[in-house]
């Protein structure tokens, strides 16, 4: 009996630990789905940094500013990357969301749908996933204690990405015609994957720059073989031609897929953070 109710007492426990969840398609996702079986599964690999798989329902856990700090009324859509498949959601996902519920600001850590990398295009379904979550957060905003035009995104490698391509393109999805904007209202990208295409020597076509892009800033390293600096330069470039308040920090060492971890012999890893602090501040998205 003692034990029972040990078990018990720790099962309630570690759900009243659990972050609150907000469900994206309850009444199920558009196409391209990925399907429930294999189950969604968290690993950790022999770097000691745990990844999802297989994300079938996707989902946004919500991180509170802890006790403490002032709230900003921002709100941040955090997109990890892992390449589509899977997701690097640890230190380019709850580390980030902590970091950023440190800022004054609520943080949601995305889980979209992985993997895709067998989808005709491995960006389509999570592109669909990031415009649903900014609309969604935008619509509980009262609920949630956000200001409705303080509602960014984080996007790191392939998550930055896709972030780009939900905020320059139209909805992506059918049906709610008059669902708050999916268009974020400022934007970070740490490491784009492959928004360069090496082809035209421009930024890749899906990217629809001409749209227009919020307030946004940039970090990688220069020695990025997978998310090249020309696409960060690029972007950079096309911004501040457009007159698009915007900020680009290109380390010279770091390579790809630090997160919020630091790496011997690189700045970048423990610099960027900083750095994307003191301009979420100037912004008055960040508390001082």
């Amino acid at each position: 009996m003692k034990n029972l109710l040990f078990f018990f007492a720790l099962a309630m426990s570690l759900r009243a630990a659990a972050l609150p969840e907000i469900k994206l398609w309850p009444n199920g996702m558009p196409e391209p789905v990925v399907p429930a079986d294999p189950p969604e599964q968290t690993v950790k690999g022999p770097d000691g940094i745990t990844r999802r798989s297989n994300v079938s329902q996707p989902r946004l856990f919500v991180h509170e500013p802890p006790a403490g700090v002032s709230r900003t009324g921002a709100g941040v859509i955090v997109v990890p990357g892992g390449g589509f498949g899977r997701l690097a959601d640890e230190h380019e996902g709850s580390d980030a969301a902590a970091w950023l519920a440190k800022q004054g600001i609520v943080a949601f850590q995305l889980a979209y749908r992985t993997p895709t990398t067998k989808h005709a295009e491995p960006h389509a379904g999570p592109a669909q996933d990031v415009q649903r979550a900014v609309s969604e957060v935008r619509r509980r905003a009262v609920e949630l204690k956000l200001d409705p035009k303080k509602i960014g995104a984080l996007g790191f490698s392939a998550g930055g990405q896709v972030s780009l391509i939900a905020a320059t393109n139209d909805r992506l999805f059918p049906g709610e015609a008059t669902a708050p904007s999916h268009k974020p209202d400022f934007l970070l990208v740490i490491y784009p994957y492959k928004i360069y295409d090496p082809a035209t020597k421009a930024i890749r076509a899906d990217i629809r720059l001409e749209a227009g892009l919020p307030p946004t800033f940039i970090a990688q390293a220069g020695d990025d073989s997978g998310s090249l600096p020309q696409g960060s330069t690029l972007l950079y470039l096309d911004l501040i031609t457009r007159k698009t308040p915007a900020e680009i920090h290109i380390y010279e060492k770091g390579g790809h897929g630090f997160g919020m971890r630091p790496r011997a012999n690189a700045t970048g890893p423990t610099d960027w953070p900083l750095r994307a602090a003191d301009w979420l501040r100037l912004r008055g998205l960040a508390a001082p």
